[in-house]
């Protein structure tokens, strides 16, 4: 089944403790997207200005994904600088311009209505309603997004939880977004807002997950070197819901999410492990079943005697 992603397309440059990098693809449709490829068709929709690296552009292109909702804008496209500090967790933006993004308004080309999965990356809840509101009748919407949003434009999410499947996020948006300490809680909450599923991201302490009288907790993998954190929550929402259409013939069900949580932690494992998408591009099948079988035995819990 093919998965229709919406977000941003940018150049990023990064600094870490370590290293600086500049011009790096960025933005969260791009990471999504390269993850969900691994497992289902991609139709992107984006916006770049005539200043976008052909390199980035023939590297989408030639993962498969399909780029007819790019739109290539004259004008600069979406800048990021940030820069992380020494636990790779705080992370201060530099600078960020918005440019040809500053216009962006999704119209979908034809046959990206009917696309079976959708997930609506981390953008203005404006901007996913928007492409909502133009798909047919998609299977299963998955929708990402930050504490910018919850604070600038709540009465837009809070009519766009009223019309998804599910949620993603992290502990510190679930607080900010249900004014709950407790991540059970604040999980709890959100679901009576609307999405009958919500992931809350922990960074490198893992994601809980929320069902219907469910609940699932599942670990990070425990990476001693992490070049850069960015795009990790994209890659993870990507890697799930690319998953999730790879499987779902029928109904999505609890246990198709819990493996579907797992697979996208193994995606994020191992795009922080570089800059950028350039760990991505050496990742194979074999690497991500190898990385998600150590999963199960860093989960795995044998009953004995008590």
């Amino acid at each position: 089944m093919s998965v229709l992603i919406v977000g941003s397309i940018a150049l990023d440059d990064v600094k870490t403790p370590i290293e600086e990098r500049v011009n790096l693809l960025g933005g969260s449709a791009s990471y999504a997207a390269v993850a969900a490829g691994y497992f289902s068709p991609v139709n992107l929709v984006g916006i770049v200005g005539d200043d976008f690296p052909a390199e980035h552009w023939n590297f989408l292109k030639d993962r498969g994904i399909d780029l007819a909702g790019v739109e290539r804008a004259v004008g600069k496209t979406l800048r990021w600088s940030g820069e992380y500090m020494w636990d790779m967790n705080t992370r201060e933006t530099r600078s960020i311009a918005l440019n040809v993004f500053e216009g962006f308004a999704p119209d979908l080309p034809a046959g990206y209505p009917e696309s079976d999965f959708a997930l609506l990356a981390n953008i203005a809840p404006e901007l996913q309603l928007r492409v909502l509101r133009q798909m047919k009748k998609p299977k299963f919407v998955i929708a990402d997004t930050m504490d910018l949003w919850i604070n600038i434009a709540k009465p837009a999410l809070l009519e766009l939880l009223q019309n998804i499947d599910m949620l993603i996020l992290n502990d510190s948006e679930a607080r900010e977004l249900t004014k709950e300490t407790s991540l059970i809680k604040a999980g709890r909450k959100i679901q009576s807002l609307g999405p009958r599923i919500v992931a809350v991201k922990k960074g490198e302490h893992g994601c809980l997950l929320f069902g219907e009288n469910e609940f699932f907790s599942c670990p990070a993998y425990p990476l001693e070197d992490i070049h850069d954190p960015t795009g990790a929550g994209d890659t993870f929402a990507g890697g799930l819901t690319g998953y999730l259409a790879s499987r779902a013939n029928g109904a999505v069900t609890f246990e198709m999410l819990k493996t579907a949580v797992v697979v996208g932690s193994v995606l994020a494992s191992y795009n922080v492990e570089a800059f950028s998408l350039e760990r991505m591009r050496t990742v194979e099948q074999k690497d991500i079943l190898a990385r998600f079988y150590e999963f199960q035995e860093i989960a795995r819990f044998d009953a004995g005697t008590l």
